[in-house]
C-alpha cells in the first residue's frame, strides 16, 4: 500500500510540474501577443476622438449604473458621469432596492422628480417602483426598483433607455471624460460588426479626486487593495489583450463595458440566475453569433479608464473571488458544448478550453501541488533539486508575468508616474507569490466547494467616500 502511495504521488508530482509549465508558457505567450497589441495601440492612439462624438452620425448610449447600497459613493459617481465629453449622452441609474440612503442621496444631490415614460419592457424583470427624472440635468434618469440583483438592474435599466448602445459601469466606479468618446470611436471605426467593447479598469483607492475625476493616480496604501492593483495591471494588460489579439475575449468587465442593445435584447439580456452575469453574457454572445454564422466582434480597448473601489479586507475581497469564481464555474457549465469545439471558433477551441483547464480547476491543482510535492520530499520521492525546481515554475514565471506586464503599462497606457509607485509594483509583483496568490487560490477552491453544494451568493461589498484634493 505504501509502494502504491508513493508511487501516485511520485505521479502526480510530475503532473503538477508540467501543469505549471504549460500554464506558465500560456501566459508567456499572452504577454508577447499583448505587447504586440499595446504598442499597435499606442501608434494609433494619437487621433483625436472629438469628431466621433461630434460627428451626426455618432449613436446614442446610454449609461447604465445598478445600485444597491451605495450612499457614500454615488453622488459622486454620478457628477463624474455627467462630465463625460460626449453628445448624445443619457445616464440612468437603477436603485435596486437599496436598504441604505443611496435614493435620498440622488434625491437630494440631484433634484429629482417623478417621471413618466413609454417603456417597452423587452426583458423580465423585478417590479419598478418609480421613475424619477433630474431638474438639474435631464440626461439623468433614476429607476427606482425592488430588489433582483445586478443583472436584473441592468435589464431594468436596457429596458427604460433607448440608444443603439448601452454602456454598463458600477455605481461606485469614476469614468475618465474621454473614455466613453474612445469606446464609441472603437465601435464605430472597427471593419466587422461590433457587439461588445471594454476598457481598462484601474483601483480609485487613495487616488485623488477633483470635480468627479482622478487627478492623481495612487497606488492604494493598504497592502490588500495594493495587491489587487497589480492584479489588475497583469489581467487587463496582458490578459485581455492577449486573448484580443487571439479573438477569444470571453470577458468584458462589468464595471465598463460597452455593448449594442439590440443584440443584448435579442440574446434574452442578462441573466439573473448566475453571479458571472458579465461574463455569461459575453460567452452566450459568442455562441449565438458563431452558432448563426453572423460577423461579429467582441474587443478589448486599452485607453478608455474607469476607476472603481477595490475591497480593502480579505473577508470583502474573499467574498468577491468566490462570486467570481463561481460565476466563472457557472458560464463553462452553461455553455460546456463549446469548450474545445472547432464549432465555436478561437472562442470555443481557446478561450472556453483555457479557462476550463486553467481558471477554474486550476486551484485544485496548485494547492494539491504544494501539498503533495512537499509530501512527496518529506518521503524522500522527489530530491531537493526537484523542489527548487517546482518553486521556480510556480514562483518565478509568475513574477516574470508580473514585470513585463508592468513594463507595458509603463511604456504603453503609462497612469502612475510616481517612481515610488512603480518600486511597490515590483516588490509587490515579487511579495504576492508568498502567501497572497496561495489564499487566492484558496478563495476559489473554496467557491467550487460552495457550488456543488448550492451556497453561491453575490455577497455585500463595503464602500468607501472618495479622497478629496
Amino acid at each position: 500500500m505504501k509502494e502504491m502511495f508513493l508511487s501516485f504521488i511520485g505521479v502526480y508530482d510530475i503532473f503538477v510540474l508540467a501543469y505549471f509549465v504549460i500554464l506558465n508558457i500560456t501566459y508567456l505567450m499572452l504577454l508577447v501577443l499583448a505587447a504586440g497589441q499595446l504598442f499597435k495601440y499606442k501608434q494609433l492612439r494619437r487621433i483625436s476622438y472629438s469628431t466621433t462624438a461630434e460627428s451626426p452620425l455618432a449613436p446614442e448610449v446610454t449609461i447604465l449604473a445598478p445600485a444597491y447600497n451605495e450612499e457614500l459613493t454615488i453622488a459622486e459617481s454620478v457628477k463624474c458621469l455627467l462630465k463625460i465629453e460626449y453628445e448624445k449622452l443619457q445616464i440612468t441609474v437603477i436603485n435596486d432596492g437599496s436598504k441604505d440612503g443611496t435614493l435620498d442621496v440622488l434625491k437630494e444631490n440631484f433634484r429629482l422628480v417623478p417621471a413618466e415614460m413609454a417603456v417597452e419592457e423587452n426583458l423580465g424583470t423585478k417590479r419598478v417602483r418609480g421613475l424619477y427624472r433630474s431638474a438639474a440635468d435631464e440626461r439623468l434618469l433614476v429607476v427606482d426598483k425592488e430588489n433582483g440583483g445586478k443583472a436584473d438592474a441592468l435589464n431594468a435599466g436596457i429596458n427604460h433607455s433607448s440608444g443603439r448602445l448601452f454602456c454598463a459601469v458600477d455605481a461606485d466606479t469614476l469614468i475618465e471624460r474621454d473614455a466613453l468618446r474612445k469606446l464609441v470611436h472603437g465601435y464605430i471605426h472597427r471593419g466587422s460588426k461590433v457587439i461588445a467593447l471594454g476598457g481598462i479598469v484601474r483601483l480609485a483607492n487613495d487616488c485623488v479626486m477633483e470635480s468627479g475625476q482622478v487627478v492623481e493616480p495612487r497606488l492604494p496604501r493598504n497592502l490588500t487593495a495594493a495587491f489587487q492593483a497589480m492584479e489588475y495591471i497583469r489581467a487587463f494588460l496582458c490578459g485581455r489583450a492577449g486573448w484580443n489579439s487571439l479573438n477569444s475575449l470571453l470577458i468584458i468587465s462589468g464595471a465598463f463595458g460597452l455593448f449594442d442593445r439590440k443584440e443584448v435584447i435579442n440574446a434574452g439580456g442578462y441573466d439573473a440566475g448566475t453571479v458571472g452575469e458579465d461574463m455569461e453574457l459575453i460567452v452566450r454572445l459568442h455562441r449565438i453569433m458563431r452558432e448563426n454564422r453572423r460577423p461579429y466582434s467582441v474587443i478589448f480597448l486599452p485607453d478608455p479608464v474607469c476607476w472603481t473601489q477595490a475591497p480593502e479586507s480579505l473577508r470583502v475581497l474573499g467574498r468577491q473571488r468566490n462570486r467570481w469564481q463561481s460565476g466563472l464555474i457557472q458560464t463553462l457549465i452553461r455553455h460546456r458544448a463549446m469548450i474545445a469545439n472547432p464549432r465555436y471558433g478561437p472562442p470555443g477551441t481557446l478561450g472556453m478550453t483555457y479557462n476550463l483547464l486553467f481558471e477554474a480547476l486550476g486551484p485544485v491543482v496548485e494547492l494539491s501541488g504544494y501539498v503533495v510535492v512537499a509530501v512527496s520530499w518529506l518521503f524522500g520521492v522527489v530530491s531537493g533539486g526537484f523542489m527548487v525546481l517546482f518553486l521556480m515554475v510556480a514562483v518565478m514565471f509568475g513574477l516574470l508575468l508580473s514585470v513585463g506586464a508592468l513594463v507595458l503599462e509603463e511604456f504603453t497606457v503609462k497612469k502612475y508616474s510616481n517612481t515610488e509607485d512603480l518600486l511597490k509594483l515590483l516588490f509587490l509583483a515579487l511579495l504576492e507569490n508568498f502567501g497572497y496568490r496561495q489564499i487566492n487560490a484558496w478563495w476559489r477552491l473554496k467557491a467550487i466547494v460552495d457550488l456543488l453544494r448550492g451556497r453561491v451568493s453575490w455577497g455585500e461589498m463595503e464602500r468607501k467616500a472618495f479622497a478629496k484634493q
